[in-house]
């Protein structure tokens, strides 16, 4: 059997109504086939048992994986206070998933079960994907415990209220709001993933003089939002408050790599604030390196829009021969704010490389989990994502 996936959106005031209309008009697009995951991307404000609860009424013990975001994106476009819920059928794909709470006071540290029980399989592992809170805990953490194997990474940091902390991951037929999600695919499936973001050097660096775990509080001797008021003209009070303390997003830090670039140019790990605290420090997640030169990043719409269309290419390059049958986006939380004038637009990049057929889901984060060159699991910020599930006997 080949692998087919189909998107479903749905508003409603009931979430539960809102992701059961939403599977329905998924399931209706994948006829009779079984279902082998379902991805959600749903408002962090919508009651996540409610989600589920919509979602499995349909779905019997189908595995789930999802995640909150303060937008949600499909091939139509971007979307708020929809639920957007993707399916993938096959026969011969696998798929395993598990969530873990995040105990209060204790440090997020997990196992990764469903990466072991395909390995205990003895299964060929295809993707990792990990969904993880963005606002609680260091999420950097996770790396660490990724176990090794010749497979795909990916995956988000969950967004939503950053005021009030809250997020949600769903795995398997479990929630949390403040822990980890994942899913493990093997079998007749290729996953081919691509990440590339659209901000640059302005010229202006900075030492991190002083940083303790995720909070950045000095930069040049000077503290991190007083710094930020002398570049960018606002008091530095203000860079407290909103929108400034949500708006400091757009404007994160490049830490100077080590290695070069093949054309020679200095290459940039990006780390950017979360918010802003009373005391005037950012926090971060992950943490930054204290002594690190940091340099000052912008971006624009138009880089943003060659960034994703560089991240589809990259993607589908990934996939290798396999038919693309569904575009899994993880978009950080500025481009949502940089699309503002332009809603959505970071979809349409996304589908002049891809095709215009192709379903999408996905939503907007705080960090993205990947691989680095050289193999190393890594978690990026600012990024856009691209997942692409792909049928390898497809044409």
């Amino acid at each position: 059997m080949t692998l087919l996936a189909a998107v479903g959106k749905a508003q409603s005031l009931n979430a539960t109504e809102a992701a059961s209309l939403a599977t329905d008009q998924a399931l209706n697009q994948i006829g009779r086939h079984p279902i082998v995951l379902a991805i959600i991307a749903a408002p962090h404000d919508y009651p996540v048992k409610q989600v589920v609860d919509g979602v499995a009424g349909l779905l019997s013990d189908t595995i789930l994986l999802g995640f909150s975001t303060p937008a949600q994106l499909t091939h139509e476009g971007m979307h708020q206070r929809s639920i957007a819920v993707a399916l993938i059928a096959g026969d011969q794909v696998q798929a395993n998933a598990s969530c873990w709470e995040r105990s209060n006071g204790s440090r997020l540290t997990v196992t990764l079960q469903a990466s072991k029980i395909m390995q205990s399989k003895k299964s060929v592992q295809k993707a990792l994907l990990v969904i993880a809170d963005g606002l609680n805990g260091d999420a950097s953490e996770i790396l660490y415990s990724i176990p090794s194997g010749n497979f795909k990474l990916g995956g988000c940091l969950t967004g939503g209220d950053p005021d009030h902390a809250h997020s949600f991951q769903i795995g398997g037929s479990q929630f949390s709001n403040t822990g980890v999600a994942e899913v493990m695919l093997g079998g007749e499936l290729n996953v081919g993933i691509g990440s590339n973001h659209g901000w640059q050097p302005i010229g202006v660096f900075m030492r991190i003089s002083q940083s303790k775990e995720l909070r950045l509080q000095t930069l040049d001797g000077r503290r991190a939002s007083e710094a930020y008021s002398r570049l960018f003209g606002y008091p530095a009070r203000d860079w407290n408050y909103p929108p400034l303390n949500h708006l400091v997003r757009l404007y994160p830090l490049g830490l100077e790599n080590e290695d070069f670039e093949s054309n020679h140019q200095i290459s940039y790990l990006v780390r950017s604030p979360v918010g802003i605290e009373s005391d005037g420090s950012f926090r971060m997640n992950p943490g930054v390196p204290q002594g690190k030169t940091a340099h000052i990043l912008v971006s624009s719409v138009d880089n943003c829009i060659a960034a994703a269309k560089l991240a589809a290419r990259q993607a589908l390059e990934d996939l290798g021969q396999a038919k693309p049958v569904l575009g899994l986006v993880f978009a950080d939380i500025a481009w949502q704010m940089m699309m503002q004038a332009q809603p959505g637009s970071e979809v349409d990049a996304i589908r002049d490389v891809l095709g215009y057929d192709l379903p999408i889901i996905g939503g907007y984060s705080l960090g993205q989990f990947n691989r680095s060159p050289s193999g190393n699991p890594e978690l990026l910020n600012q990024h856009l994502q691209v997942v692409l599930f792909g049928d390898p006997h497809g044409s």
